[in-house]
């Protein structure tokens, strides 16, 4: 695993409900606990032959993006009242208030040859009023599932008031195997385990794949040729080449700055191993750190002006900052146990990182400045967290303890509730969050 390998070579406010039947829609940021709103999404109307199917497949995706929030309840359709059969219809709102559904969404959907024309509305149950305006979108037959996570982000946001997520991707590492002879290889997925791609074939280990800020290219580290190498690849083309480094050393834990131009990365030789920042296009690399001790996994604040990084300068695994120029760092993890694989939020306010105390792995958060440290997990073996482009959920690997040892992909939000597995087809680590596609 990550952290073992390379240490071997908000306000924090939750994202639970809050909300009046009395005023507008919306769930507010607050740290108070109640039931998640609850909400109705009728299968999606077909205004051609060939909508119907898809209509009902788009519906479900769109329930299980805000179920899997943990802000939502799903009613279901065994109680619905009304059955919405025309979308320009007028909305039959005591219906709906007699089934406690609060938000209503409503859909139409028309298929023309290989393209998919989606219509909805969103509408307040108990103000009797759509919430915003009606939507269109236009994309591909094959890209239904797309289509479907841009209206849970339009929902989402909506009613939230947050910047949205699901039409987002994830790059990470595929296991298959028995723990003894594991074989990995890139792929990249939605966000929610759909639509897998293979980057890399399995005959070399990979390692820490990062993706940019556009989510077209990724960085990870290959062992193909013997010793841990750096690699750029792009998403689409799987196209890909190797960063230079220095003869007789070993280059690790690569990551994008925010402006995509730079990569950060550890380089050991000579028994030392420390930061260094590279320009993609000239090659020409900068030693950050010069301490004798190791300094790996770095992580860029979203503005770039800081790193964030792991270093055992004190004795042991801890968490320390400095100018994205290098020079002095500062310390500032000071919890019990061993702290690893810091990623900062991209809403820059908070650091995940990954945490070994007591015989147990953790993923956790703490403020920039180290302050309000709090634990969002716990288990055998927890790692490598990675930020939703929102800054609201963390994806994480969690592998089980035992002969197999396997390794899967789960997602916590920061107020360390609803935790939920992410399902892929084989097993799943070192993930990498990208950003809202465009």
């Amino acid at each position: 695993m990550m952290i073992r390998v390379l240490s071997t070579l908000f306000a924090l406010l939750g994202a639970i409900p809050s909300f009046a039947q009395n005023g507008p829609l919306r769930i507010e940021i607050t740290e108070g606990v109640i039931e998640p709103l609850p909400f109705a999404v009728p299968d999606l109307m077909a205004e051609t032959s060939e909508g119907f199917k898809i209509g009902q497949d788009l519906a479900r995706v769109i329930a299980a993006d805000l179920t899997g929030t943990g802000l939502f309840r799903e009613l279901p359709s065994s109680a619905f009242i009304s059955q919405v059969s025309n979308f320009d219809a007028p909305i039959q709102y005591a219906d709906w208030k007699a089934i406690n559904a609060q938000a209503l969404v409503t859909g139409a959907v028309s298929v023309q040859g290989s393209k998919l024309i989606l219509k909805f509305r969103l509408y307040d149950v108990f103000s009797g009023a759509e919430l915003g305006d009606g939507l269109q979108i236009v994309g591909s037959t094959d890209g239904w599932r797309r289509i479907a996570h841009k209206v849970s982000d339009a929902v989402y946001s909506r009613i939230t008031g947050e910047s949205a997520y699901f039409d987002s991707r994830v790059v990470y590492v595929s296991e298959t195997g028995p723990k003894s002879e594991r074989r990995k290889r890139l792929a990249i997925m939605d966000y929610d385990g759909a639509n897998v791609k293979y980057l890399t074939g399995s005959e070399a280990i990979v390692l820490a794949p990062r993706l940019d800020s556009n989510g077209e290219r990724v960085l990870y580290t290959s062992y193909e040729s013997g010793f841990p190498s750096i690699y750029l690849l792009d998403v689409e083309s799987v196209e890909r080449r190797s960063l230079e480094s220095q003869k007789g050393s070993m280059s690790f834990a690569p990551r994008f700055a925010p402006d995509g131009q730079t990569v950060v990365y550890s380089l050991s030789q000579g028994g030392n191993t420390d930061i260094y920042s590279m320009n993609i296009a000239s090659g020409q690399a900068k030693r950050l750190t010069s301490a004798p001790s190791i300094e790996t996994a770095p992580s860029y604040s979203p503005n770039g002006n800081q790193i964030v990084f792991e270093s055992d300068r004190s004795g042991s695994q801890q968490l320390y900052v400095m100018s994205a120029g290098g020079g002095e760092a500062r310390r500032i993890s000071f919890g019990d146990g061993r702290y690893g694989t810091p990623v900062w939020s991209p809403r820059g306010d908070l650091i995940a990182f990954t945490k070994q105390s007591k015989g147990r792995f953790h993923i956790g958060v703490m403020r920039n400045d180290g302050s309000e440290e709090r634990l969002l997990t716990a288990s055998f073996l927890d790692e490598g967290p990675t930020w939703s482009p929102n800054g609201r959920v963390i994806m994480f690997a969690r592998e089980t303890q035992g002969a197999s040892g396997r390794t899967s992909l789960y997602s916590v939000d920061i107020t360390g509730r609803n935790l939920r597995p992410v399902r892929t087809p084989e097993g799943g680590s070192d993930p990498s969050w990208g950003p809202l596609q465009q």
